[in-house]
């Protein structure tokens, strides 16, 4: 709905002082968007080719757009991956070409609808780079929505969470991790028989070779907590 693809049924909203239902042509000059399963690349043409056709839908020079999209490779670490197909891409580098191509206009806002979906973790940890230092380069309003906690923690300064599509939760990330990320759940397995005892240490499932404990991190160090666990068995 933020960026004019759905219309709300009731109620009004503003992206840039414009309104996306009615005003979505003149908004998607001054927004990009990426969704996680949607490609806006063309499979069967490389990334390259997308990047021009774009350049001439955003009504760009092609001066700009040379100077543009040589930024953007050097940005994002994909001039290898310029002349390939797409389809021929791993989800990592067709995610980077995905953000590389929303920024050719140089949006205002960019819309990241789950950007590190089905990633493994060093890709992951490379997009969240990478949009890091968009925002703090290109100054770019980043709006991302994710089921991962480790996007939110380490990409963003303030979280919302919603649930049955109202707000139940507008904090900055410090305050969300202090006043309500307080509880580690640990999986623990022993090679001989052990029986898991630490003061303070909720003890959730207790076998004779496993375990599963629940820390409060305001009332244990995690830290130490770990320390006695590897003691209690080996």
């Amino acid at each position: 709905m933020l960026t004019g693809i759905l219309h709300p049924t009731s109620g009004y909203m503003s992206v840039l002082g414009l309104d996306p239902g009615k005003q979505r042509k003149k908004l998607s000059y001054k927004i990009g968007s990426v969704f996680g399963q949607k490609s806006q690349l063309w499979f069967h043409l490389p990334p390259l080719d997308t990047f021009k056709l774009l350049g001439v839908i955003y009504e760009l020079p092609e001066a700009k757009l040379k100077k543009r999209i040589d930024y953007l490779v050097e940005l994002f670490e994909i001039e290898d991956l310029m002349n390939i197909p797409v389809r021929k891409l791993s989800l990592g580098q067709r995610i980077r070409c995905e953000i590389a191509a929303s920024l050719l206009h140089e949006p205002e806002v960019i819309f990241l609808d789950e950007p590190t979906i089905g990633l493994d973790i060093i890709v992951k940890k490379k997009i969240r780079d990478l949009i890091k230092k968009l925002a703090g380069e290109e100054e770019t309003t980043i709006f991302l929505t994710s089921h991962d906690i480790g996007d939110i923690e380490q990409i963003c300064r303030r979280a919302i969470i919603i649930n049955y599509g109202e707000i139940v939760l507008d904090e900055s990330i410090k305050n969300l991790k202090y006043n309500y990320l307080h509880k580690k759940v640990i999986d623990v397995r022993f090679n001989d028989i052990t029986t898991v005892r630490i003061p303070d240490v909720e003890v959730l499932k207790q076998a004779d070779y496993s375990a599963k404990i629940q820390v409060d991190t305001r009332k244990c160090n995690l830290h130490d907590v770990m320390e006695q666990l590897m003691k209690s068995g080996n």
